[in-house]
């Protein structure tokens, strides 16, 4: 019997939430995350953009739980190893550079970093168990 797929859950619903929020608030996520508000019509779009494809990881991470197994399941795995480790170079450089980081800024690094962590480490417990296997 496989295990719960806690690792797609937990992305699912982080990202879903995040996507969300940056769809209905960008303003206030932004300022959460950089200590600064979006004011131009062209930030605001390109923030709502980032939360409607912060929703679709969203849905597919939790769509994928119901089976882990399979290769597309692995893909969307892989995929956030890229998506975390870029979120933590991007944001951890935000950070670095600005005086007035928000107040959610470095949770949000340690947090993606966590999370890349989590995916390399299911990725590399599958492919064992797959080499393994008959």
């Amino acid at each position: 019997m496989e295990a719960k797929p806690t690792l797609l859950i937990v992305t699912a619903v982080l990202e879903a939430g995040i996507g969300l929020g940056l769809l209905a608030v960008p303003s206030v996520v932004a300022e959460v995350l950089l200590g600064a508000t979006l004011d131009t019509p062209a930030s605001l779009t390109v923030a709502r953009v980032a939360g409607a494809a912060l929703l679709a990881l969203g849905v597919t991470c939790w769509l994928a739980q119901y089976d882990t197994q399979s290769y597309a399941a692995r893909g969307v795995v892989s995929a956030m190893v890229l998506y975390n480790l870029g979120a933590v170079v991007i944001l951890g450089a935000a950070g670095i550079q600005s005086q007035r980081a928000g107040i959610g800024l470095w949770l949000a690094v340690i947090l993606h970093a966590v999370m890349t962590v989590w995916c390399v480490r299911h990725l590399l417990r599958k492919q064992s168990r797959t080499e393994r296997a008959p």
